[in-house]
């Protein structure tokens, strides 16, 4: 509680260690530190071997995936969520709609973090936010960004991060030069209630789109949906590309219209 009030509410309040957004959550006063506190460091959790807690300022703005190999960075992308007070991913979109200055202070921000931290070698990851100070930076994780962003990056620019990955770790030389450029969304399939998944269907007919590129199940019916506030809460997504940004989001609309499911809720 000091620690949130000499940062300044709100904050966000996270395990020191995990991933997938798990036990993130943003706490507007100190009610909600305390409660949210006790829930972190009580149960059994996956981040219970490591019990510590994060307390972050809270960054407003838009948010933004770098994705680096070695320095050079090879694009950026920008991450929507669903409402606080939790972070459970709505869309991602690569490229990201920058202009050159936001462009070059993002880049600078995160090159410097590179430096910073002796990285490097290999792939990076940084998150951050476009706050009214500029850029702020929330992590930076020395790795492969996650599933489906390497997708995303192949179908805007043709560039395989799994692929030159390898090459690099095996001793090839890397290619990072840019095949093609077009706008690839992927969105987030969300349940709006907890209970048993009845059924899902769709996915056939949406993949059947022109100009979709994939689409993912998570779940199987009869399978349990309890939301976290966290990546599990999440049932699938589906990604459309296209040359441009309108013409990639209105593929994405029509394909996640085609996706519909039933869920039962538990019984009290």
């Amino acid at each position: 509680e000091s620690a949130a009030e000499e940062i300044g509410l709100p904050v966000i309040l996270k395990p020191g260690a995990g991933s997938g957004s798990r036990g993130v959550r943003l706490c507007r006063g100190p009610d909600e530190v305390a409660e949210h506190t006790t829930y972190l460091l009580g149960g059994k959790h996956i981040w219970r071997s490591s019990p510590r807690i994060l307390v972050e300022e809270f960054a407003q703005g838009l948010h933004y995936s770098i994705d680096i190999m070695g320095n050079e960075i090879v694009g950026i992308g920008a991450l929507d969520f669903c409402r606080p007070p939790h972070f459970v991913y709505r869309e991602f979109t690569y490229p990201a709609v920058l202009t050159d200055d936001e462009y070059n202070r993002i880049a600078d921000v995160s090159l410097s973090c590179l430096r910073a931290l002796g990285l490097g070698w290999g792939p990076t990851n940084i998150e951050l936010r476009w706050t009214k100070r500029g850029p702020v930076v929330i992590e930076v994780n020395p790795r492969l960004t996650g599933s489906p962003a390497p997708e995303l990056v192949q179908l805007a620019y043709g560039v395989d991060l799994v692929t030159e990955h390898i090459k690099l770790v095996i001793g090839d030389e890397w290619n990072l030069r840019r095949s093609h450029s077009q706008t690839a969304v992927a969105r987030f399939l969300v349940p709006d209630r907890e209970g048993t998944l009845d059924w899902i269907g769709g996915d056939n007919r949406a993949a059947a789109v022109s100009g979709v590129a994939e689409v993912k199940l998570y779940l199987e019916p009869k399978t349990p949906i309890v939301r976290n506030g966290d990546t599990g809460d999440l049932i699938g997504y589906v990604i459309a590309a296209s040359p441009t940004r309108a013409r990639a989001d209105a593929i994405l609309q029509r394909a996640v219209g085609l996706i519909d499911w039933s869920i039962t809720p538990f019984s009290t």
